[in-house]
């Protein structure tokens, strides 16, 4: 694909929802950072069903700690792998309180250190709740950058560097959201919708379904 084609792409992507953001429900940098960590091989809709009914009652560091162990888990036992997933959420409560005076970092390195916390979901956080233009690669997004064109890698890092190198600048921050909601909706695994896509012409990929 080149430079003039990947512009087009997202003037496109842009043109159909001008304001992406993420499907996730939150009202703050914490509620995001829980939900995200969440959020790991379960459904947006999964997520926010439990965290409407956990953030009414903690929505902070110290309210989740407050719960303890059992207590999240009354919260999050709708989710998979929620006993790995409350442990971890509560041991970063814990860092956040005694070591960022209860408040999410705005830094890569202090995110990544955090339990439960990879590469991901800090380029997610930083993205949506700080507005820095990183791009958080999950299956969506390396599904549509490889049959596109637009970023081929045959990992999910080669395929982040990659779209970092090849995004107009203009449209870094919300690259992000563009390609998860395409993937998601139009892009989706087993039988694209090709017919409704709005790139159709700018793709490469060769077993498009005509419809």
């Amino acid at each position: 694909m080149t430079p003039r084609q990947r512009t087009t792409l997202f003037e496109r992507l842009k043109q159909a929802n001008p304001a992406p953001t993420t499907e996730l429900r939150y009202t703050s940098p914490f509620e995001l950072l829980v939900a995200v960590i969440l959020s790991a091989q379960s459904t947006d809709k999964g997520v926010n069903k439990a965290t409407a009914k956990l953030f009414n009652v903690a929505n902070t560091p110290q309210q989740i700690l407050d719960l303890g162990l059992r207590g999240l888990k009354r919260y999050t036992k709708t989710i998979g792998l929620y006993n790995t997933k409350s442990a971890n959420i509560l041991k970063t409560c814990r860092i956040l309180v005694a070591q960022h005076h209860g408040q999410v970092p705005h830094t890569r390195e202090a995110l990544e250190a955090l339990p439960g916390v990879g590469r991901k979901t800090a380029n997610v956080v930083l993205n949506t709740a700080f507005g820095h233009p990183t791009i958080a690669v999950d299956t969506h997004i390396f599904r549509v950058a490889n049959r596109t064109g637009l970023a081929p890698g045959k990992t999910v890092r080669a395929v982040e560097d990659k779209l970092n190198q090849v995004v107009p600048e203009r449209y870094q921050h919300d690259a992000h959201h563009w390609l998860i909601l395409h993937g998601r909706y139009t892009c989706i695994a087993r039988k694209p919708r090709c017919g409704s896509c709005v790139i159709f012409d700018l793709c490469e990929y060769r077993d498009k379904v005509i419809t």
